[in-house]
């Protein structure tokens, strides 16, 4: 059984230089927890004013104690995952099911990134957000349920389930979305059209969630159909962007939350573009005044200029202020 060091206490002191492109497990857990820590900042900055900070942070440390596989992937990758599920407003590996951190195989970069794959109750949260929505649901139709649907001038669905006996297998799933300002959208495709699908995606259906949660993933599969034809919130649509990517095994770009790797450096430090070292800046001040001289002097020639011909004919104003503006965005610095 793999075991996950604990993460709950971050280790004083730790060198973070580096440590974003190296894997979790070989950072060791409690460096990860303490690269998460110096990077609450990110955090905190996009996290909803429902959620906090010390709290997402708990949550994510916790998904690498129950989830010991997500220890392979970088430190970068887990914790561009983290704020990507900040910025959504989901919390990952919840009972809940909005959000799921999974390892992916990144072949192209040869390391063991992290993929975010966003449940069917996330998208319903995300759809709601856009506060356009009255209510919002998916279905699963079974072959001994009583089930019509129809097109035309007047779309409809009616939808009884059996109650008593076995519903039978599935046929199909429905998706349906009440509106505040009155009307209603909905949407229907058959478990042929679902299997189509799934048989599209990476796992072709073999594994992962769509061979063990087919129908969470069918109901998924309707509510992100129906919100094309929705007003749409900015975090359901960046979550219908990542969840695309993730359907087809391409990466998300997790990693790259963070430009560049983690230092920790004081104000008076430059780091050397070649090694990567971190040196006491001692270079002298240099005074940098607000405009060159030269460029001074034309501005108030040009304006000069644009009043005099402000006055003398009105029409030719907007002409010498354009140009006055071009030379002055062509002028070389300093010159």
């Amino acid at each position: 059984m793999t075991t996950v060091p604990n993460l709950v206490q971050p280790r004083q002191n730790v060198d973070l230089r580096g440590v974003g492109k190296q894997v979790a497990r070989n950072a060791g857990g409690a460096t990860v927890a303490a690269f998460f820590e110096a990077n609450r900042g990110a955090i905190a900055s996009v996290l909803p004013v429902h959620l906090g900070p010390d709290r997402m942070l708990r949550i994510a440390l916790r998904c690498l104690r129950t989830s010991p596989k997500l220890m392979d992937c970088t430190v970068d990758s887990l914790f561009g995952a983290v704020v990507t599920c900040a910025q959504l407003g989901l919390e990952p590996n919840t009972p809940q099911g909005h959000v799921y951190l999974i390892p992916f195989e990144n072949r192209k970069n040869q390391t063991t990134d992290v993929q975010l794959i966003i449940g069917y109750k996330g998208l319903v949260d995300l759809a709601r957000r856009s506060g356009e929505i009255e209510r919002i649901s998916a279905r699963v139709v079974c072959r001994n349920d009583t089930f019509e649907v129809d097109y035309g001038t007047d779309d409809r669905i009616v939808h009884k389930p059996q109650i008593e006996g076995e519903r039978g297998g599935v046929i199909g799933f429905y998706a349906m979305a009440r509106l505040k300002g009155g009307g209603v959208q909905f949407e229907f495709m058959s478990k042929r059209e679902v299997d189509a699908v799934m048989r599209a995606t990476q796992s072709k259906g073999n594994y992962g969630p769509w061979r063990d949660h087919y129908e969470e993933m069918g109901r998924k599969t309707l509510i992100r159909r129906l919100s094309k034809y929705l007003p749409m919130s900015i975090e359901l649509a960046n979550a219908s962007s990542l969840d695309d990517r993730a359907e087809v095994g391409k990466p998300q770009g997790l990693a790259s939350v963070l430009e560049g790797e983690f230092v920790v450096e004081d104000e008076d430090d430059i780091i050397d573009p070649e090694t990567g070292e971190v040196h006491e800046d001692t270079r002298p001040l240099a005074h940098t005044p607000d405009a060159p001289p030269q460029e001074t002097q034309q501005r108030q020639y040009d304006d000069a200029t644009a009043a005099q011909q402000a006055k003398t004919n009105p029409h030719q104003t907007d002409q010498a202020q354009y140009r006055a503006r071009g030379r002055r965005s062509l002028m070389p610095e300093g010159a």
